[in-house]
């Protein structure tokens, strides 16, 4: 058993926080396709909670914990709200959301793998599950906008950083030295490494000796 990590009100705020800001960033892709309400609505619950529900639901967590959590269902609505009404004001502080929506990033494929090695998983296994936590929202809401999902082109490092994050809770764990800690560890660390990527610019790599034809601004249509 591992040991608990945070304090169960220290977690909740991170969980409700994280929530809060990937329902913000999905509802402003909402806005930016034209979505109406509902499908702005949908766009932030999607993102928010479809990571944690396939976590869930994989690991046989059921109910899972975004229906048995009425904060964990009423966040991202209330994200949706605030963007539905406000998305200009939003927007501006969009690099404000960026460094947020990393330090989300950084938490939920930590908080994601400890929970899956908790109901069983081995190390690799769970590693993958604190992945899907992390960027399986963004898969959901990409393929309902129409986009190319994130995970499948890297730009930025977006999965990247939650693949470090994940993994160092899965070698700390097979050290038995994850606690309080190390944990934080690897969340600053998914997280400084998804700010770099951001400001760098950097993505992850393509085929080798790649000899398409197609222009990379074609490719993303």
């Amino acid at each position: 058993m591992l040991p608990d990590l945070f304090t169960p009100t220290v977690q909740h705020a991170l969980d409700i926080i994280g929530i809060f800001v990937f329902a913000t960033s999905g509802a402003l892709l909402a806005v930016r396709k034209n979505f109406d309400v509902f499908g702005i609505a949908m766009l932030a619950m999607v993102t928010a909670l479809g990571g944690g529900l396939f976590r869930d639901l994989i690991i046989g967590a059921v109910p899972p914990a975004a229906f048995t959590d009425f904060g964990y269902f009423i966040t991202p609505l209330v994200a949706a709200t605030l963007v539905f009404f406000l998305h200009p004001e939003v927007q501006r502080i969009n690099t404000t959301i960026n460094v947020f929506d990393a330090a989300g990033l950084g938490l939920f494929c930590v908080t994601g793998t400890t929970k899956a090695y908790e109901y069983g998983l081995g190390l690799p296994q769970s590693a993958a599950l604190g992945l899907a936590t992390a960027v399986g929202g963004g898969v959901i809401r990409d393929v309902l906008a129409n986009e190319v999902p994130s995970l499948l082109r890297d730009r930025e490092m977006y999965a990247v950083p939650a693949i470090v994050g994940a993994g160092l809770v899965a070698v700390f764990i097979a050290f038995d030295v994850l606690d309080g800690v190390t944990s934080t560890v690897a969340v600053v660390a998914a997280f400084c490494f998804r700010l770099l990527a951001m400001r760098y610019h950097w993505r992850a790599p393509r085929a080798w000796n790649r000899r398409s034809s197609v222009a990379e601004d074609e490719a993303s249509v």
